[in-house]
């Protein structure tokens, strides 16, 4: 045989056999990469829009000249009996004074709730639009419903989870419980009597009289609003509440802030 000639390779260095595509493997990496994504976007959903919300919402308090320095900054328990509190001769039950009425997304208020710790202060804005006010700014104001004060149903929405979760614990919340609202001219207290749970259609609880319709209001309530359950936009926890007093800004804050829920 000449040397020239060349030697068939073993058949086990051919070259391998190219792959076949498998339609079900290719889907379930697709599947894998889909469950990866959704993980990240429930991420991001659940904490980091909390840490974006409550970083913006407390500069937003900051910002706000007339709100009480000491509040803002928490009144811990150690610190109470040295604040001063409003006199009683301060605390009316009257018409407050006129305030102009907000423009949308405006912040025209803090709101305080004991119930939920010494460095609860959020601010409340005009207007109950996702995009606008309830994602950015915390507690949203529903349109054409009374201000702090006015006779008629000062009511007010916010979220329970995700952005800043301004009502994450309103089921802790008891009959008695303090509702304190701050505004430029004037300090506002309610207190917790009734919630319950309905239906998104039934806007009755934000009512001038509220769960009854086209009823003239004759006293100074609060409803607040949020979703039920956690996670879910398919029923609103509904709280009710009364108006105990205003007293000008200068004076002192409400005893109800130092107070310590049991």
């Amino acid at each position: 045989m000449s040397a020239s000639t060349a030697t068939p390779a073993p058949a086990d260095e051919r070259p391998p056999a190219r792959a076949r595509v498998s339609v079900v493997g290719v889907l379930g990496e697709l599947l894998i990469l889909a469950g990866v994504l959704l993980g990240l976007f429930v991420v991001w959903q659940l904490f980091y829009t909390d840490v974006q919300g409550e970083r913006a919402q407390r500069e937003v308090v900051e910002s706000l000249e007339w709100a009480d320095s000491d509040v803002v900054d928490g009144i811990s328990a150690a610190e109470a009996s040295d604040q001063e509190t409003i006199p009683d001769d301060l605390k009316r039950t009257d018409d407050p004074p006129a305030m102009d009425y907000p423009a949308f997304t405006e912040t025209f208020a803090t709101m305080m709730v004991p119930r939920w710790g010494e460095d609860y202060v959020k601010p409340v804005s005009e207007g109950t639009t996702r995009a606008d006010v309830l994602d950015p700014l915390g507690i949203g104001h529903y349109t054409d419903t009374a201000l702090p004060g006015e006779i008629g149903n000062f009511a007010i929405s916010g979220h329970r989870t995700t952005y800043g979760k301004p009502f994450a614990d309103v089921s802790e919340l008891e009959a008695g419980d303090s509702l304190i609202f701050q505004t430029e001219d004037a300090w506002f207290v309610y207190h917790v009597e009734s919630w319950e749970i309905v239906q998104p259609t039934q806007v009755e609880v934000i009512a001038p009289t509220p769960n009854e319709p086209g009823v003239a209001p004759t006293e100074r309530s609060i409803t607040m609003t949020t979703c039920h359950p956690k996670f879910s936009a398919a029923q609103r926890w509904v709280v009710h509440g009364s108006f105990d007093y205003w007293a000008p800004v200068g004076h002192g804050v409400p005893e109800e802030l130092l107070e310590v829920p049991a």
